[in-house]
C-alpha cells in the first residue's frame, strides 16, 4: 500500500500500487489547478483507495453519483476525482510512498506552457491519447534507473 496526504495532513489515504495507467498532463486547466507546469496522474479502480484519516474533512465538489472531485476541507489539496468509469485520478504529488508505475506518456502537450520545455523521452500527445494505448499492461514500463 502507498501513503498519500494533503498539504496540512488533515486528511491521508492509501491506495494500492496497482495503477492502471500514469501521466503527465499539461492542460491548462491542470496547470491552473497545481500552479505548476504539469500535473502527474495516476488513475487507479475506486475501490483500491481508501481515507484513512480526516473523513470528515473531505470537500466533495460536483455530484457524487456521478463525476466529482475530492478535497480536503481544510487546505483545500486535490485528493483524488472520479475518471474514467470506475477509476479514480490520484494526483501523484499527494503520494508519500513512491509508485512502481511512473508517467508513460505526456497529454495535452499542444497546450503546455510555452516557457516549459519537456526533457524526458516519454511519448508526447496532443490531446489525450486513447486510454487503450496507455495501461499498464499494454505498454513496457520504462527502467526506473534509467537516465532521461
Amino acid at each position: 500500500m502507498l501513503r498519500g496526504r494533503c498539504a496540512c495532513n488533515a486528511v491521508a489515504y492509501e491506495v494500492s500500487d496497482e495503477f492502471v495507467a500514469a501521466y503527465n498532463c499539461h492542460c491548462s486547466n491542470c496547470r491552473a489547478l497545481t500552479g505548476a507546469a504539469f500535473l502527474p496522474v495516476g488513475r487507479i479502480e475506486r475501490d483500491k483507495l481508501t481515507v484513512t484519516k480526516g473523513a470528515e474533512s473531505l470537500l466533495v465538489e460536483g455530484d457524487p453519483e456521478s463525476t466529482y472531485e475530492v478535497r480536503c476541507g481544510e487546505c483545500f489539496s486535490l485528493l483524488y476525482w472520479t475518471a474514467r468509469d470506475g477509476y479514480f485520478g490520484v494526483p501523484y504529488g499527494t503520494l508519500i510512498d513512491e509508485p512502481t508505475l511512473k508517467p508513460m506518456y505526456h497529454q495535452f502537450v499542444g497546450s503546455k506552457a510555452p516557457w516549459y520545455e519537456i526533457l524526458d523521452e516519454l511519448p508526447q500527445h496532443d490531446t489525450r491519447p486513447a486510454a487503450d494505448n496507455y495501461s499498464a499492461t499494454a505498454l513496457p514500463i520504462p527502467d526506473s534507473n534509467e537516465d532521461a
